[in-house]
């Protein structure tokens, strides 16, 4: 399971950008899941319902099972928040987690940033920002030195995806067969004894 980060400061644009990358991501045959980091107290069950208040009455953990998905509701109650790693065991097994937040994780980043909205880059405050996805052309601060991270155009879908698969090394379903088909019919059984 490979781990790609999706940075930058509220406002920018990182869930549009997502909502265009999961299905790029899909459509080339890849599984992919999100974990999202919220600074907020985050309620994703409601009032009343019978799992809100189990949960208010001191269970550790509530799952809950609908017909169309299920959720693991886990209670911190003042613990801390578990890093990264400890999420990720927690997640079924796929191809791609995407993750927003986290930002001093050690993993392969895109930031999204817009000039109009008058903020700073992220970079190079966050570690493993790669590359920027930026609305306009890049900033001149971010044109200097040679350590500067790639620029590429926000709408530019394909050029984002591009940029996800080579900075998390996730190689699409498709490709392994499309490389075996291109080396030529009897490649895979190949190796040094069937050459001679």
């Amino acid at each position: 399971m490979k781990v790609f980060g999706i940075a930058g400061h509220s406002g920018m644009g990182k869930t549009t950008l997502l909502e265009r990358l999961v299905p790029a991501l899909g459509a080339r045959g890849l599984r992919v899941s999100l974990i999202k980091h919220s600074h907020k107290a985050i309620e994703i069950d409601r009032p009343g319902k019978d799992s809100y208040r189990l949960r208010e009455a001191g269970c550790h953990e509530v799952l809950l099972l609908g017909d169309q998905r299920w959720a693991l509701m886990h209670e911190l109650r003042g613990e801390p928040e578990p890093p990264l790693p400890v999420l990720l065991g927690h997640m079924a097994p796929c191809d791609l987690v995407l993750v927003e937040g986290f930002k001093g994780g050690d993993f392969p980043k895109l930031e999204v940033w817009r000039a109009e909205l008058g903020r700073p880059t992220l970079w190079p405050d966050w570690p493993g920002i790669g590359a920027i996805a930026g609305d306009g052309a890049m900033p001149a601060a971010l044109a200097v030195g040679s350590a500067r991270p790639a620029w590429l155009p926000l709408a530019d879908t394909a050029a984002i995806v591009g940029f996800v698969l080579a900075a998390s090394g996730v190689v699409p379903r498709g490709a392994a067969a499309e490389m075996q088909a291109a080396a030529g019919p009897g490649a895979a059984g190949r190796g040094p004894v069937a050459a001679r």
